[in-house]
């Protein structure tokens, strides 16, 4: 019988989208607050999940957030094994997940440049 290699990946969809609905629905801690699951990494056994998390509060601020997940993953966790029917049900692990300041970051500089290189053009054809 053929392995089926693309089970991770909709488990990994699935806890995704449950767990989004439970820190929205469920999740009353204000430490949270406006978190979303931008993705998730599941073991090939199903023993750890990896959640990448983004939020919109000031980074200095992200050490309570992680607090509040850390706080909320046994409860997390509990409810995940009563939505997905799951032999094991993985242990979570919460990563903030910087590639959206990274983009913004490297489009602001791509923003940068180009006005830079236009100021340059501009410049140089009125001389």
């Amino acid at each position: 019988m053929p392995k089926d290699h693309t089970r991770p990946l909709r488990v990994a969809d699935q806890i995704q989208r449950e767990l989004a609905d439970l820190m929205h629905n469920e999740i009353k801690d204000p430490r949270i607050g406006p978190v979303t699951i931008t993705a998730v990494e599941v073991t090939r056994d199903y023993s750890h999940a990896k959640i990448f998390y983004t939020t919109l509060i000031n980074h200095d601020d992200l050490s309570v957030v992680e607090k509040g997940l850390e706080n909320a993953k046994g409860f997390l966790r509990s409810s995940l094994s009563h939505r997905i029917k799951l032999r094991v049900t993985p242990q979570l692990h919460f990563v903030y997940d910087q590639s959206i300041e990274r983009g913004i970051r490297l489009s602001n500089l791509i923003d940068e440049a180009i006005t830079q290189d236009q100021s340059l053009h501009h410049t140089d054809s009125e001389t």
